[in-house]
């Protein structure tokens, strides 16, 4: 299998917990929390485990928090290589209001990273022997760190000749496309701000998405669409592909479940359609699961299946 490198700059120690209801000016009794590595990259790499596969992870770590990130990721037994930092990795807080199944997601500001901080993790992945077949940059850029860091860790990619997949939103997103990546995943809404344009008929996005492949600022694009699944546009495709109907519990992860999949089914040797169909089963999968907890395996197979054959 071909190998894949994941890099977060901000990533998090997930909390998940539900309560009764949710009243303001109300002490609130939870249940006990679930406690989770989190963060964009941290998220994909962990995903990918899941689904039978292996990828080395690049991430900051300080304070007491980054020590029991570390730990979690040695509890799920994943390959990461952890950059010490001055400031105190952050935490994310997801609460389920068990009465009406309304989830309520809290996301802290990650430290400030300083130059020196920053630039190892490119100086790692342009001196990185052999070569990763694919990087994924994924998740918010924390402060300090410039916005065209995705664009350079694109132009680091193709200088080894490695794919590079880019799941992040705004300005950064920008400036990878100017440099030129090999896929993106950003959801309708983050598309609309992509391309300047308020538009909403599917075929539509399709031509602006179409537009966009041809211009070399990407090779492909999966538009998550959400319960409506994903549009798949590259050079030569443009599908929308259709999940299968299932219980939504929690939506936290889906989108990197969905990165995950992708990436780890190209890795594997799968022609781009069914390494996206993987992905859109992966992404379904893990809305199935509780809190943070991202997709499962037999989940995601099964879904899989149920794509490929229709039923």
């Amino acid at each position: 299998m071909k190998t894949i490198v994941t890099i977060t700059l901000n990533p998090a120690i997930d909390k998940s917990s539900s309560v009764e209801h949710v009243v303001a000016e109300r002490k609130l009794y939870c249940k006990p929390p679930r406690f989770e590595p989190g963060g964009g990259g941290v998220n994909v790499c962990r995903a990918i485990k899941k689904l039978g596969g292996k990828s080395l992870l690049l991430y900051p770590s300080g304070g007491l928090t980054g020590k029991r990130l570390q730990e979690l990721l040695d509890e799920e037994g994943l390959d990461h290589r952890p950059f010490p930092v001055d400031g105190m990795i952050r935490e994310s807080l997801v609460i389920l209001e068990e009465s009406t199944g309304q989830q309520y997601r809290f996301g802290m500001p990650g430290p400030e990273l300083q130059k020196n901080e920053w630039e190892p993790f490119l100086q790692k992945l342009s001196a990185m022997e052999p070569s990763p077949d694919y990087v994924v940059a994924s998740g918010s850029l924390p402060p300090g760190v410039p916005p065209d860091f995705y664009a350079q860790v694109a132009r680091i990619g193709k200088d080894r000749g490695a794919k590079t997949i880019i799941d992040v939103s705004g300005e950064a997103l920008e400036q990878a496309l100017q440099e030129g990546v090999f896929l993106i995943k950003p959801n309708v809404r983050e598309f609309r701000e992509l391309v300047g344009k308020d538009i909403k008929e599917e075929s539509q996005i399709k031509a602006a998405a179409k537009k966009m492949v041809q211009s070399g600022r990407c090779e492909v694009m999966v538009i998550s669409l959400g319960a409506a699944g994903a549009l798949l546009v590259s050079e030569k495709l443009a599908e929308h592909i259709l999940p299968p109907t299932v219980p939504i519990v929690s939506k936290v992860g889906a989108g990197d479940s969905m990165v995950a999949g992708i990436v780890l089914s190209l890795a594997r040797g799968n022609p781009l359609r069914e390494s996206v169909l993987f992905g859109v089963a992966a992404g379904t999968a893990a809305v199935m699961t509780p809190g943070t907890e991202l997709c499962r395996r037999e989940d995601a197979e099964r879904l899989y299946e149920s794509i490929i054959t229709g039923t």
